[in-house]
């Protein structure tokens, strides 16, 4: 008997039908193997710490990753994004960070990097991606396949969002409270894949078969006391104690210098410069998190909070058309300076630490401490660092200047009581006196030179009372600095003409004072004390700096002998006319009764 011949349709049909369970066995394999993905089908060469950190973000829903700079992890996560989305139609993806142009970078790695590849495995990659958008207020890519990765701002205003995978950049930038209650939340509903609709993929009856929504932690190390370096305990717990879907790891300098992302002598050059910071540097390249311990003074938490204050002042050289507004009632602009003459290479704790605090009083009676200038001096001589605070002091209309005149500070205010040139300029400017000390006022031999200098002559006793002080600011918040570098980035863009277009360099010059604020309260949290009778003794670890502190305490020890001078002296004033106008209405009996 003959057997009967396939229909056209059936032939289609059965074709269609190996094509579809081919499709079905690659994309298993591939799911599983998502590095191989990339080099079969994106053409991508990846090195072998890439491959088992791709691996791992596709098979845990948990994922971290402290990573140095120059790793590569935002590349990474840009390409992790693009296997999901390709192996997982339908794959929503949302990408936070503290600022949007920090989040649109990963976006910007899939256009600019994968899809420029000028190969095969770009022109893949160009036929699953259906359209693009990165703007400062948008940034999105759609897949053909129904996948999307979206930029959400990391606030409030996100609230309504909804991602199976939710990827934090610079994580440790983000307050904890919109993690937790706003972007987590997006995560409400895992990916629904077509056939889970059919009977016999009920989810009911097979719940293995629905998928977990990921979360993905990506930053460089941060400071111990921070929330960030919590999480990443909990998660290496979870992990070492074998609960399923977490991973994390921290990758340092040196694997990107062995696997040639990063030259050694570039490393070696940054670690021999004279103004080589050992703390920034163990953070963000090694992968060290710098903490408190039993013998620390001041506490990260109290510190940090008070990073509120968005504009800095800037010197004339940088920001030429900057209007140094004018004093306030009552407003005292105090200048300080620790001063060493020394370059820190060979005295690694020796720099002029000068800061310019602008102190508002308040309807209390009380100053606020403004740290808005911040900056540090190395290997200048006295004359020359001089001119620099009497520059400072008269550009930026201060008040009052705090020195330091124990050893060299003695020769600078010397030369400050004295009539000076600025070569620069040609202006002279006037000499100036000491207000809080008759001696060193004495030295002065300009009749009626301005009395604004309060010569700090530090012993035990003073050392412990201005470490006091300086805490019980921070913890009472009567000290507002500096937002964070990172959160700088958008508020220059906004204020600075021009920013976005500025070389590097130039963007780093707006962005020191930020970064000067990092590096204080990098130093502060070091910072380490013992009891010496009855006085604390703040004492700084081989190598480290205090000048930074120094400079600090001797500002708001200052601030708080005007606040009693000048505060509580104007409140109490006794005015006769005033109370003789008012007697009667004063011994009537209140209304109430």
């Amino acid at each position: 008997m003959a057997k009967n011949k396939k229909t056209e349709k059936e032939i289609e049909n059965e074709k269609s039908e190996r094509i579809l369970e081919g499709v079905a066995i690659w994309t298993s394999y591939y799911r599983e193997n998502p590095q191989r993905f990339v080099k079969d089908y994106l053409n991508v060469n990846l090195k072998l710490f890439q491959k088992i950190l791709i691996y791992e973000m596709m098979h845990n829903n948990h994922f971290m990753f402290w990573a140095a700079r120059s790793i590569g992890k935002t590349w990474l996560t840009a390409l992790f994004c693009v296997i999901r989305c390709i192996l997982f139609p339908r794959t929503k993806i949302c990408v936070a960070s503290s600022t949007r142009s920090q989040a649109n970078e990963v976006l910007s790695k899939i256009v600019d990097d994968f899809m420029k590849m000028h190969d095969w495995g770009s022109e893949n990659l160009k036929r699953e991606i259906s359209y693009y958008m990165i703007g400062s207020n948008k940034a999105e890519i759609h897949f053909y396949n129904g996948s999307w990765i979206k930029v959400v701002t990391a606030s409030d205003a996100s609230r309504g969002n909804r991602a199976n995978v939710l990827i934090l950049d610079e994580f440790r930038m983000i307050d904890k409270a919109t993690i937790d209650k706003v972007l987590r939340r997006f995560m409400g509903d895992p990916r629904q894949p077509a056939y889970l609709s059919k009977k016999e993929y009920n989810p009911d009856d097979n719940p293995n078969l629905v998928e977990s929504n990921i979360e993905i932690y990506m930053s460089s190390a941060w400071l111990k006391a921070h929330w960030s370096y919590a999480k990443l305990k909990s998660y290496a717990f979870n992990l070492l104690g074998g609960r399923e879907g977490y991973f994390v790891c921290g990758l340092p300098y040196q694997m990107s210098i062995k696997e040639g992302l990063k030259k050694r002598s570039e490393i070696e050059d940054e670690m021999s410069e004279m103004d080589f910071d050992e703390i920034t540097f163990n953070m963000e390249m090694g992968c060290l998190p710098l903490g408190d311990n039993e013998a620390s003074f001041f506490a990260f938490d109290d510190i940090s909070k008070c990073r509120k204050l968005q504009t800095a002042i800037y010197p004339l050289n940088i920001n030429k058309n900057a209007k140094i507004p004018n004093l306030v009632e009552n407003e005292r602009r105090i200048l300080s300076v620790d001063i060493a003459l020394m370059a820190s290479k060979k005295h690694k704790n020796d720099a002029s630490s000068i800061i310019i605090n602008s102190a508002i009083p308040t309807n209390s009676n009380k100053y606020i401490a403004n740290i808005i200038y911040l900056e540090n001096q190395e290997g200048l001589r006295t004359e020359e660092l001089a001119l620099i605070i009497r520059r400072l002091f008269k550009y930026y209309k201060c008040t009052d200047l705090v020195i330091d005149c124990s050893g060299v500070g003695m020769g600078v205010i010397d030369a400050l009581m004295q009539d000076m040139i600025d070569y620069k300029t040609g202006e002279i400017y006037p000499a100036l006196s000491c207000c809080n000390d008759k001696a060193m006022a004495d030295r002065c031999k300009v009749n009626n030179a301005p009395k604004v200098i309060w010569a700090i002559k530090a012993y035990a006793q003073f050392n412990n009372d201005i470490c006091i002080l300086l805490r019980s600011g921070f913890q009472n918040n009567r000290i507002n600095l500096l937002v964070s570098e990172f959160e700088a980035d958008d508020i220059l863009k906004e204020k600075i003409k021009g920013y976005e277009t500025m070389f590097d360099g130039e963007k780093m010059e707006y962005k020191s004072p930020y970064i000067q604020t990092t590096l204080l309260i990098y130093e502060l949290i070091s910072l380490e004390s013992e009891v010496k009778g009855t006085n604390i003794r703040i004492i700084e670890k081989s190598g480290k700096r205090k000048d930074r502190y120094s400079s600090l305490a001797y500002n708001y020890w200052v601030m708080c002998q005007l606040e009693r001078e000048i505060l509580e002296k104007s409140n109490n004033k006794f005015d006769m006319s005033a109370y003789a106008k008012n007697i009667g209405k004063l011994n009537k009996r209140p209304i109430l009764y």
